[in-house]
């Protein structure tokens, strides 16, 4: 008994030692890592949407550039800017009254709604659609790197949020070098790099 017992507990702290050495960087991750929202539908997204058990209620629609969509029985319906739940939900609301407990299902069948801009001194600067979310050093690459004159310490994100404009520094020498890499943030739809 005593023998068993002795091998039981090396063999305890290897499983114990296993466990941590899997969930440690997963802990470690979740809390470095920036939680990524649920895709905001765009201007110009190619949105499917259906109503179960009714086929006339089955629709690819095209999201306007005002940011709005048309569907029958829910009449015009502001999309861009939200999410495919807050869309599903909205929709949902509106025809319940003439479909009862209906079903509505809301997806992205091509998206080209997310744009990103990267201006200044870069090699090739322009607007860059893209099929994710993107942070400021990924998309300073899509735009082919950084000019020989840029300033590197003062790179700036414009984004809109309510009418006004936010700046967002990025200082690409710290971010190179690992310092502050809370700067690089992930970009939203329509948000532009400024290299100087």
């Amino acid at each position: 008994m005593l023998k068993s017992s002795r091998l039981l507990i090396p063999l305890l702290n290897v499983k114990v030692l296993l466990c941590l050495l899997i969930i440690l960087p997963t802990v470690v991750l979740a809390e470095t890592v920036p939680e990524v929202r649920d895709y905001r539908i765009g201007a110009e997204d190619i949105l499917h949407i259906s109503v179960w058990k009714e086929e006339g209620l089955e629709r690819e629609v095209i999201v306007r550039p005002d940011g709005g969509i048309s569907f029958p029985f829910a009449g015009d319906v502001k999309a861009a800017g939200r999410t495919l739940a807050q869309l599903r939900a909205d929709i949902t609301e509106r025809i319940q009254k003439y479909i009862p407990d209906a079903m509505v299902t809301v997806a992205v069948t091509k998206l080209t709604g997310l744009r990103i801009y990267v201006i200044g001194k870069v090699k090739k600067s322009g607007q860059f659609t893209v099929g994710r979310y993107v942070d400021v050093l990924q998309a300073l690459t899509l735009a082919g790197g950084l000019d020989l004159y840029a300033a590197e310490k003062k790179i700036k994100v414009l984004r809109r949020r309510g009418g006004k404009e936010v700046v967002f520094p990025f200082n690409y020498v710290a971010v190179k070098n690992g310092q502050n890499l809370e700067q690089n943030i992930l970009l939203q739809n329509d948000d532009v790099v400024v290299v100087p």
